[in-house]
């Protein structure tokens, strides 16, 4: 069995679950460098985790590591700049959510990569458990049943406190709010279950919190096939949850969950009359909870067989599409269709698009890798 070599780059609280999740891969994969600004979080990272060599920043890695994998845990506002460093180096990139600030980011990212001999896939655990496996499995299966409406609730709290951290709360640092940072998980889950999705209509707002991004979205999502589902990101919810429903013909299915989940999470009942449904269910995959370790798995599946790693990039830019036009929609009071956010689009290079209808004008971006460092790890 090859030990595939990892280097991680920012070790926050995200960098600390990448490296948990790591090491109970058995032996599949090491830490072999870590960078970081913060000289003390760094060390800590490196005594805790058994890393051999630790660097001041991405640049000085770089100029010495050559690993399988660059594992990028840092704020969202360094994801591009950071990808496309390791992609010009025929690197192999794996990316925390969201994988950029906007789709013009994204696309950017997206012809470096075409260049390249490494790849970039996104942090999306939730696809990789056994339930969400079972029921991809089953979609267009007629024992189940046709697609017809779905929940995808995210309803999580922050307090104020929370972002103090200067980077949240940001269009220019975070780029978003609950839309963005943390319903993204639930809402890429959704879409790989349900397929395309053809048009959004939806609200944000500012109720609560000390942020120029939205604390709460709602949002009306059609699909291709006619499924509608409705979608609500909140933090402002005191009993947390991530909820999603999946109503078919012959059974609605059903998972409740906070920050990951196992079989048990799951619920699948069954229309009058259609049991066999039951029996479908059971005969899908079991026993594999959602998390890092699940598509770090499918990830060395991916580097051993030399094909590309899960979520690629043009899978990863569905969810961010639908982002963009979820933003693109609560600001200007327009049904948006997927396609419609393109170069020359406000949206396409800012979540916010020209300002937030609370701001009072438009805002310049300021430089990025003037106000971020590295030392904290992406949200959960």
């Amino acid at each position: 069995m090859r030990t595939f070599e990892v280097a991680v780059v920012g070790t926050g609280s995200v960098a600390e679950l990448h490296a948990r999740d790591m090491a109970s891969l058995g032996g599949r994969v090491r830490v072999v460098a870590a960078a970081e600004v913060d000289a003390d979080r760094l060390a800590d990272f490196g005594r805790r985790w058994d890393v051999p060599r630790l660097y001041p920043d991405l640049e000085s890695l770089l100029a010495k590591e050559r690993p399988d994998v660059v594992d990028l845990c840092t704020p969202p506002g360094l994801h591009r700049s950071q990808a496309i460093a390791c992609l010009r180096r025929d690197l192999t990139v794996l990316c925390e959510k969201p994988p950029a600030l906007s789709l013009a980011e994204l696309d950017e990212i997206a012809t470096v990569e075409r260049s390249s001999r490494g790849h970039f896939a996104t942090v999306f655990q939730h696809r990789f458990g056994s339930g969400a496996r079972a029921l991809r499995r089953l979609v267009g299966d007629p024992r189940l049943g046709r697609p017809t409406v779905a929940v995808c609730n995210t309803l999580w709290f922050r307090p104020d406190t929370y972002f103090e951290v200067p980077w949240r709360g940001s269009w220019d640092l975070e780029g978003g709010g609950p839309t963005m940072g943390h319903g993204v998980h639930q809402l890429d889950l959704m879409l790989s279950v349900l397929g395309d999705w053809l048009e959004v209509v939806a609200v944000a707002t500012r109720r609560a919190r000390p942020t120029r991004t939205e604390d709460l979205s709602a949002a009306v999502v059609t699909f291709a096939d006619g499924t509608v589902a409705t979608v609500v990101n909140s933090l402002l919810s005191p009993r947390e949850t991530s909820y999603l429903r999946f109503d078919f013909e012959y059974a609605t299915v059903e998972l409740e969950h906070l920050y990951g989940y196992d079989d048990t999470a799951w619920t699948v009942t069954a229309a009058p009359g259609h049991s066999e449904v039951l029996t479908a269910w059971e005969e899908g995959p079991a026993s594999v909870p959602s998390g890092h370790a699940a598509q770090l798995s499918a990830v060395l599946d991916a580097l051993e067989a030399g094909t590309v790693p899960p979520v690629p990039l043009p899978v990863a830019r569905v969810t961010l599409e639908l982002v963009a036009a979820t933003y693109a929609s609560a600001f200007t009071g327009a049904r948006i269709r997927r396609g419609d956010i393109v170069p020359g689009s406000p949206f396409y290079t800012s979540m916010c698009g020209p300002r937030a209808p609370w701001e009072t004008r438009a805002r310049p971006r300021p430089p990025v890798a003037d106000q971020l460092s590295s030392a904290v790890g992406g949200d959960l």
